[in-house]
């Protein structure tokens, strides 16, 4: 079989010479990421690493209805370009300011379309653009994507393309995936000898989602949901789809296309700092943002809203919110969540019997906590101002959006079309049940989150929730955007002990691997996904979640490996975080403090795992000092074990 996927290699390279060919080439500001473009009667790309091929050569094209660009294509010109600049994000998730500092090969084809490659030192993306007029239709586009060897690759495993991209990865080559193997983004490669790859896109707009599919030899094949023709009956939240049309998109002929992208590291924590499906979208579009207020959010689904030591009964109803609204209020978290279960399903503006909103709302003012609301996204399409205009008289903060399972043409206009018009009566967004991030939150930073992945919620009714996927899930579906894991639960178990339980839920792995998540994941809404009750008995650690932020000046990863381990630092204004977490494996890590300005000291609370945690996932130590850049010392994390420390300024 090797034999065979070798001279099917070296064919394509026969195809290349023996057909007139004219080659193209841009390379990286730092010169070691460069990308071959090839036109003859196809159009190829290659993408190298200090002169070794790791991608490539790769088909690239776009059949249209009527012609496929990319088929005999014919460059007019060929133009190349710089860009050097400093974006200053609307929300800073992982820096204050970000460099854009790239090379750009842009080819104009005969025909009126064109094909752009931009080159960063972090990777490599390429997009088409049409100037054909007012509309066209897109059967298909066309990425068969080769790899000079066989990879292995953490593939997030779908059936179908009505999906809310919740996934699981399966560790596999290439070579053993075929056709019926399908995949959402990002995909995360790992050659043997080699930078890693993550495959992701951005700045999707009017157009379906990519996906990947395996293929015969070492290769990956982009695909897309058609556009959705007819649905079966509404049933609550799900509209099951019947027929889709033949082609993936009816869109302007004028246009850019979005961006695929290649996210290149030789190191792994390279990949957690990542901004390339940032900087390659379309800029913000709101005016004024001054009123997007990142934030903290007491979550009331994950618990069942199980709170108790109260002497009303606990549940949906005015008595319950009043007390996650104390509580939010008492430790300083900005939101609280009424998820499911507030307004009758279907009718967003009947309220349930128990709950009285005008009375929440302003309970919810006077004690300066804000409120984000559920609902499922049909309904909210069907009622969509009138909904608005009474959440903006309430005073609502932000909303969440729940079931769109999708990313076809019409449902990523969908999601376009919510955030737009959110940002008009000043709401924060969360998408749930929804596909994984492409590049909207720049363009409506009140998009703050979305799921598009398995988070804590699985904890509820899922053995895979492992350590070690919480360590894959920072590498590839993170550098998508920001991710609504939903962390910090305080029941926490090891492997023999762990147990999904829907009401009372705990957590795979130890207190601390919780804790750090609030520093490694990003999410600019951080839910505390556990009941407020078993918040206030665990003071200690309230003290950190009180005071750590959601979003941060700056990042630096002091050690990673994808799936096994990661540990890192964030600062906000003058404060540092560290978190750490493990897979399964008991590890021990330096604590190397040097990224701390020198000569300045800093009061550290550290959370580690305790000396039981290998027993008692709840095990842990907190422990305060006060240290400075010197400050070295080994730390020991248990399996499934973690770390969190703040680090203030001492005055």
């Amino acid at each position: 079989m090797k034999k065979v996927i070798l001279l099917m290699f070296f064919a394509s390279f026969a195809l290349l010479a023996g057909a007139k060919s004219k080659k193209y080439t841009v390379a990286s500001p730092d010169g070691r990421i460069e990308v071959a473009a090839t036109v003859s009667d196809k159009l190829f790309f290659t993408v190298s690493f200090d002169g070794k091929e790791i991608v490539g050569p790769s088909e690239i094209a776009m059949e249209l209805s009527d012609r496929v660009l990319g088929e005999k294509a014919v460059v007019k010109k060929a133009i190349k370009n710089s860009i050097d600049e400093t974006i200053t994000p609307v929300v800073k998730i992982k820096e204050a300011s970000i460099t854009n500092r790239c090379n750009e090969l842009s080819l104009q084809f005969s025909g009126d379309y064109a094909l752009t490659f931009r080159v960063y030192n972090e990777g490599m993306a390429y997009r088409f653009e049409t100037m054909i007029g007012d509309e066209i239709v897109v059967k298909r586009e066309i990425g068969e994507y080769e790899f000079p060897e066989n990879y292995t690759c953490w593939l997030g495993r779908e059936k179908r393309f009505q999906s809310n991209n919740q996934v699981y990865y399966d560790y596999l080559s290439l070579q053993e995936l075929g056709e019926k193997d399908m995949g959402s983004l990002p995909l995360i490669l790992n050659p043997a000898n080699g930078p890693k790859i993550v495959m992701a896109e951005t700045d999707l707009r009017d157009y379906p989602g990519m996906w990947l599919k395996g293929k015969e030899g070492l290769a990956l094949s982009s695909t897309a949901a058609q556009v959705v023709k007819n649905y079966d009956e509404l049933s609550d939240r799900r509209l099951p789809i019947t027929e889709r049309e033949e082609y993936i998109a009816k869109t302007s002929g004028t246009r850019t296309f979005p961006w695929r992208v290649f996210a290149i590291a030789e190191d792994d924590g390279e990949l957690v700092l990542n901004q390339l499906t940032y900087i390659l979208s379309t800029e913000n579009q709101i005016a004024d943002p001054s009123w997007i207020q990142p934030g903290k959010v007491a979550w009331d689904w994950w618990n069942a809203n199980n709170v108790y030591n109260v002497d009303f009964r606990a549940g949906i109803n005015t008595e319950t919110y009043k007390y996650y609204i104390d509580f939010a209020a008492k430790y300083g978290i900005e939101n609280v969540m009424l998820d499911e279960g507030w307004y009758e399903l279907g009718d967003l503006t009947k309220i349930m019997p128990g709950m009285d909103m005008e009375e929440l709302t302003r309970y919810a003012k006077e004690k300066g906590v804000g409120l984000i609301l559920w609902c499922v996204w049909k309904t909210l399409d069907d009622q969509l101002d009138e909904a608005f205009t009474q959440f903006q008289r309430w005073g609502v903060k932000g909303i969440k959006v729940d079931f769109m399972d999708r990313d076809d043409q019409g449902m990523v206009n969908y999601f376009h079309r919510i955030a737009k018009k959110a940002a008009e009566y000043e709401l924060m967004v969360d998408f749930h049940g929804s596909y994984k991030p492409a590049g909207l939150r720049r363009m409506y930073p009140n998009v703050m989150t979305r799921e598009g992945v398995n988070g804590g919620e699985q904890f509820k009714w899922s053995m895979r929730q492992t350590p070690e996927h919480d360590l894959i899930l920072p590498f590839g579906r993170m550098l998508a955007g920001p991710m609504d894991y939903t962390p910090g639960a305080m029941n926490n178990a090891q492997k023999k002990d762990y147990e999904p339980i829907f009401d009372t839920p705990m957590s795979m792995g130890t207190r601390c691997h919780q804790l750090a998540m609030f520093v490694i994941y990003e999410s600019p809404l951080q839910m505390l996904c556990d009941s407020p009750t078993n918040y206030y008995k665990e003071e200690e650690c309230m003290k950190f979640l009180s005071a750590v932020p959601v979003v941060w000046d700056e990042s630096v990863v002091l050690d990673a490996k994808v799936s096994d381990y990661l540990l890192m630092a964030r600062r906000n204004g003058d404060s540092w975080y560290v978190g750490g977490m493990t897979d399964w494996d008991a590890r021990e890590f330096k604590l190397d403090l040097s990224f701390l300005p020198q000569g300045k000291k800093f009061r550290m609370t550290m959370y580690s795992d305790g000396v039981n945690a290998d027993r008692c996932g709840k095990d842990y130590k907190m422990q305060e000092m006060v240290v400075g850049s010197d400050f070295n010392q080994l730390i020991k994390l248990a399996p499934g074990g973690g770390v969190a420390i703040m680090l203030k300024p001492v005055k």
